[in-house]
């Protein structure tokens, strides 16, 4: 990872982040860890890709799942009583809605390519932040 793409990487989560994460908080009507791995996120020779991209991949899906799962009071209890925290990553550039996410011990790994299959899956990757959380619960 080089110069460029470190500060587009800082750049966002100063600027983008917070912002994002709070939607998150309300679409699953309470809080929880988030650990962003950024450096698995900043791939080289795409930072002028991180602001379009990194929202629909890893956001925006799990924003979606969340508002869908915790719409109703015994769900959401049932979610915020077991999921400790969120881990976004990139490692081995999965970029099937497939393989998205993961849920153990109370945590939802989301685990995808932050550039590939950015725009077309996003309702995809939300069902399978959903499933794998059901599944588990």
């Amino acid at each position: 990872m080089g110069l460029r793409e470190k500060k587009a990487a800082r750049e966002f989560e100063k600027n983008r982040f917070d912002s994002l994460k709070r939607q998150i908080f309300e679409a699953a009507k309470f809080e929880f860890d988030i650990e962003v791995n950024w450096e698995t996120l900043a791939i080289d020779d795409y930072a002028h890709l991180y602001d379009q991209t990194w929202p629909i991949i890893y956001f925006e899906p799990t924003i979606k799942a969340f508002k869908e799962m915790c719409s109703d009071e015994f769900s959401k209890e049932a979610i915020e009583e077991d999921l400790k925290k969120l881990i976004i990553q990139n490692y081995g550039n999965v970029h099937n809605a497939n393989h998205f996410a993961t849920y153990s011990k109370g945590i939802l790994t989301l685990n995808h390519s932050p550039i590939l299959n950015a725009a077309n899956q996003i309702d995809e990757r939300a069902e399978s932040v959903q499933n794998a959380i059901e599944k588990e619960l």
